[in-house]
Parts: structure tokens; sequence; C-alpha cells
């Protein structure tokens, strides 16, 4: 059996706000954040979630616990769901790491990691899922990095074209997750 697999990218942040690229930086929920993750919950709350799998930055954990405050579907946090870690644009305007993306796709940002490098964590994340949960249906909160990542494992998306040409933000993604998954890694 496959698992059913819906992802979220976490609410907008303050930095979001201000055209800041967070990366590995915490990042914290604005109102207007605040306010789309309790409508994520409201939105998700009925679906027959297994379990909600958050990256473990702070912005992706505040979401996942306004949208789901007693707990329930049980949260859990994974460092393999981080955004990209941008090294030392951390924290820098957007349109500075946005022009940078494609040149990323395999090479690390300085002081950080590649796009393929978010890939390989996100495809080990799906393995141990796959082990997990086989069968059952999984919400995951996360970045637009992993997003990506899912695109490209699960319906065969290039990297190349998404870092180029990121797709619009919509209210959740749905992926199967084949029984048994191998990751690339291996």
């Amino acid at each position: 059996m496959a698992v059913e697999l819906v992802y979220e990218t976490h609410a907008t942040t303050i930095d979001n706000e201000a055209g800041i690229a967070t990366g590995w930086l915490p990042g914290r929920l604005s109102e207007l954040g605040r306010r789309q993750a309790a409508e994520l919950g409201e939105r998700r709350r009925a679906g027959g979630f297994a379990a909600v799998y958050t990256s473990d930055l702070h912005r992706a954990v505040e979401t996942a616990r306004i949208a789901f405050p007693d707990g329930t579907p049980p949260i859990h946090q994974d460092v393999r769901l981080r955004e990209c870690d941008y090294g030392d644009l951390n924290g820098a305007p957007v349109p500075r790491v946005a022009a940078q993306r494609a040149r990323r796709v395999d090479e690390p940002f300085p002081g950080g990691q590649s796009y393929r490098q978010v890939l390989a964590a996100t495809d080990l994340f799906l393995h141990d899922l796959a082990a997990r949960w086989n069968g059952r249906r999984i919400l995951v909160i996360a970045h637009s990095a992993n997003r990506w990542a899912l695109d490209c494992l699960l319906t065969g998306a290039s990297m190349e074209d998404l870092v180029e040409a990121p797709p619009a933000w919509r209210p959740g993604w749905h992926y199967t997750l084949p029984a048994g998954w191998i990751p690339l890694a291996r």
C-alpha cells in the first residue's frame, strides 16, 4: 500500500513580508501567517491524517502548533525537512538568493548546501515515512525546497526547471508515496 502525502508550505513569516530569504534561520509567523496557520487547521482538521511532520525550523513548527493546538494528529519534527541552507545568504534579500538558485542546484551556496542535498534529505525522509506509515495519510508542513524535492522525486519534475520558475503557492499539494520507497541515495 502507498502513503498518501499532503504537503503544505509553512504560513507567511515576518521575513516573507519583508522580502527576506530566511533559509536556516528560525523565522517567526506574521499576524497574517498566524491567521493562515489557523485556516490550515480548519481546512485539514478532518483530513484523516495519521500524523503531521514538520521541519524543525520555528516557522514550520509554529504553523503546525497553531493549526493543530491539541496535538491531534501528533506532530513530529524532522531536520530532513529543513529549507535549503543558504549559508552566508541566510537572511539575505530574496532577489539576491533567487539570482543564485540555478547555480545552486548542484553547487552549494557558500557555507550552505545545494538543492540536490535538500532533495537527498527529503528522499531519505520519504523512505522512513513509507516504512512507518504504509497505507496511511500524512500531512507535511515544510518549505519551498522540500516541495520542489517532492515534485522531483514523486512526479518526475526537474529541479533545474523548478528553481528557474517556482510554481505558484496554493493550499496544498497531493502526492502518492509508493510502498517500499527506496531512496535515491542508496
